[in-house]
């Protein structure tokens, strides 16, 4: 494989969110390239016109930037084959279209939907493969011309080769062969003058100088018609390499029941972007050793289409929040605080901090690292921070009626209103006084305390909760319960 020649494409369609498989698709591409110091384009399918929007196609190339993933060529960045979004291409499809009618190797077909649906059911009764009956492939001259007194608009057909078998060699799946009879003459140009995307795609390819096509499974199907296409235009035809689907744990196809599934949709939730490109990568892609934690110039290095597995690849949700809490640990206090301080805020927990309060929530996003697998998560374990417990359960209240427990709560709230500081040690170094002149210690010292101050018999650490609830309000909470 020539490293000066290889070049691959993410083109997508914006037709809605960017859904996580078009994010693992655009991340192979991106990480063969980058591995073979190649080029990646982005070009912008958008020949749909009822369903793209300048929205959608903003959300995808937002999205690829957050997660890191920059093209050398293409959309915003320019390059030598511009335009780069399919409808601003308009006439260099027109001028292939024409090349193809003027060599006979396309046809207008005026043949209506309801004629062609009629052909289809009467086909599929008959147990036949729908194809195309070919009725306007040999229209004299005066029989377009009544279709088109008739008003129909035609749409452009291409000619198929009958009897050959078309071959490729796919990069994940191996030796791939289809027959050209099941195909049958398909169309190439919409009645409204638009390209189909098999058409679109092809000459995009070829201009593009595009040498590899790595793409989702669900293309594998669009392959043979694009080899026709390549053919019949003289075009050198791209490797194709087919990944797997992505499913979800039930191993059906991944779908809003599965939960969040674009990629907005996880930077909203406090994901971070290394997270996503590491967990993305193992979908599909097996490193030669066990190991599954990789930054991204590690992925770049190891990355090749001979460990991509042609199985399905099963999102799993569990395993993203293991990888994601391993890059959350390793954020700075200031960091943690940037990535959680959003959810914070949706919360109704605070609004802009003050410097003071700033500090603060430092102390508690640290204190609480241990518990947050994702941003969004911080808003349950830090609930406790911010609204005083008013109902205690069972074990809590038992926990509270203890004997010993009215003694701790007392000696405590002492300590606290004598306290000019409230670090962590100063805290620590109050209980440790109590369990001295006391003689309370573990359970019947720390439980009376953690139940007062937060309601719930287990979370983060004591220390740090006081620390970060402050003197009044952690004495207003000790008062509630004593």
């Amino acid at each position: 494989m020539e490293n000066k020649t290889m070049k691959v494409r993410f083109a997508p369609s914006p037709t809605g969110p960017f859904h996580i498989g078009g994010a693992r698709s655009a991340l192979f591409n991106w990480l063969l390239a980058k591995h073979e110091q190649g080029t990646f384009l982005v070009r912008i399918e958008d020949t749909d016109l009822e369903r793209s929007t300048k929205e959608s196609e903003e959300n995808i190339k937002a999205a690829l930037r957050w997660l890191g993933i920059t093209w050398d060529e293409g959309i915003d960045v320019g390059g030598p084959h511009a335009p780069y979004r399919q409808s601003e291409r308009l006439d260099i499809y027109q001028k292939y279209t024409q090349r193809l009618l003027e060599e006979g190797k396309a046809y207008y077909c005026y043949c209506t939907e309801d004629e062609l649906e009629e052909a289809r059911t009467r086909q599929m009764a008959e147990g036949k493969t729908p194809i195309y009956s070919g009725r306007c492939r040999h229209l004299t001259d005066e029989q377009r011309r009544a279709f088109e007194a008739e008003g129909r608009k035609p749409t452009v057909r291409l000619r198929c080769p009958v009897h050959e078998t078309l071959v490729f060699d796919d990069m994940v799946r191996g030796k791939m062969s289809f027959e050209s009879d099941g195909i049958g003459d398909f169309i190439i140009v919409k009645s409204d003058g638009m390209p189909v995307y098999n058409y679109g795609v092809v000459i995009d390819d070829a201009e593009m100088e595009i040498t590899h096509v790595i793409r989702a499974e669900e293309h594998l199907s669009n392959t043979p018609r694009q080899l026709v296409i390549y053919r019949a235009l003289g075009f050198a035809e791209p490797q194709f390499g087919h990944i797997s689907l992505i499913l979800g744990k039930d191993y059906k196809k991944m779908s809003k029941r599965h939960g969040a599934t674009s990629v907005e949709q996880y930077k909203n939730l406090g994901y971070l972007p290394e997270a996503i490109i590491n967990f993305l990568a193992l979908l599909g892609w097996a490193p030669e050793d066990e190991e599954e934690l990789f930054d991204v110039d590690q992925l770049i290095e190891r990355f090749s289409m001979n460990r991509v597995s042609k199985n399905p690849a099963v999102f799993d949700i569990d395993k993203l929040n293991w990888i994601n809490f391993h890059y959350m640990k390793q954020l700075t206090p200031d960091k943690l605080l940037e990535v959680t301080l959003p959810h914070l805020q949706a919360a109704g927990f605070v609004t802009e901090p003050t410097p003071q309060e700033r500090e603060r929530l430092l102390r508690m996003v640290d204190g609480l690292r241990d518990h947050i697998y994702f941003g969004a998560q911080v808003v349950e374990h830090a609930r406790t921070f911010f609204e005083r417990p008013t109902e205690l359960d069972e074990e809590c209240t038992d926990i509270l009626h203890e004997h010993t427990a009215a003694t701790v709560l007392s000696a405590f709230a002492v300590q606290l209103q004598a306290a000019e500081e409230l670090t962590e040690d100063a805290v620590k170094a109050m209980i440790k006084s109590i369990q001295k002149e006391y003689k309370i210690k573990g359970k019947s010292l720390y439980a009376p305390l953690r139940v007062a101050l937060t309601g719930a018999m287990h979370g983060p650490d004591l220390t740090m909760i006081v620390s970060v609830l402050g003197k009044e309000e952690s004495l207003a909470r000790l008062h509630t319960w004593h």
